[in-house]
């Protein structure tokens, strides 16, 4: 495993089967799948976005996104009209750029990826972020999102099945300023699975992840 493949992916943290992955997407033509390796009913048409690099606070105590113009987002997240959903989809991004900020700041214990985790996931983010402390490393370029599906679950928890793809996105030694580009392949596409909780604050809050780095389902 090359030095950019085991930083780039998300630490793996919490239990595949809790997730629910193939509910997410039910009631879509073509759900019946129970493989892990297919997210059931996966949207194929998606609206894209690039996202800001700031990202202000818009209240309820939420930590403002600052991160450098050489890092940009496409979260190709269409909105499903639901309001939950659409607040699952909103807050998990928020997480991903708050990871990446973290790093970027070299800053391990970083209060704003810990507004939008707890438990396994934010252990795991730790661990993720400390890494790329100890390499003086952090991510540059272009991450793109897309195929996500979301499941609000009976008992109030939500499920979240998404990839992404890191073909330009690359390490940045801190040290050197130099970037690491790599030739794209198969492991640049991740799929991840999240579960998530709604807190007092109304912030659902990302408990548990897990990525499988190559899946067959976000290849090209």
């Amino acid at each position: 495993m090359t030095r950019r493949s085991r930083l780039l992916t998300t630490a793996t943290a919490g239990v595949a089967a809790a997730l629910l992955l193939a509910g997410c997407g039910g009631g879509d033509d073509g759900g019946s799948s129970k493989s892990k390796d297919k997210i059931a009913g996966a949207d194929t048409g998606a609206s894209t976005s690039a996202s800001p690099s700031t990202a202000s606070s818009d209240g309820g105590g939420r930590p403002e996104i600052t991160l450098p113009s050489d890092l940009t987002y496409t979260f190709e997240w269409t909105k499903t009209g639901d309001e939950k959903k659409d607040a699952v989809l909103s807050d998990s991004e928020q997480f991903i750029k708050a990871v990446d900020m973290a790093i970027v700041k070299q800053a391990p214990l970083d209060k704003a990826y810990r507004f939008y985790s707890e438990g396994l996931a934010a252990a795991g983010s730790q661990k993720f972020i400390q890494e790329f402390v100890s390499y003086k490393d952090r991510i540059t370029g272009a991450k793109r999102y897309f195929d996500a599906k979301v499941q609000i679950n009976d008992d109030g928890t939500a499920g979240l099945v998404y990839c992404e793809d890191q073909t330009k996105a690359y390490n940045k030694s801190l040290k050197t300023g130099k970037t690491e580009v790599t030739k794209a392949s198969k492991d640049d596409y991740v799929l991840y699975n999240s579960l998530l909780q709604l807190n007092k604050q109304g912030v659902w809050i990302t408990e548990k992840l897990t990525s499988q780095r190559g899946s067959s389902v976000c290849q090209p």
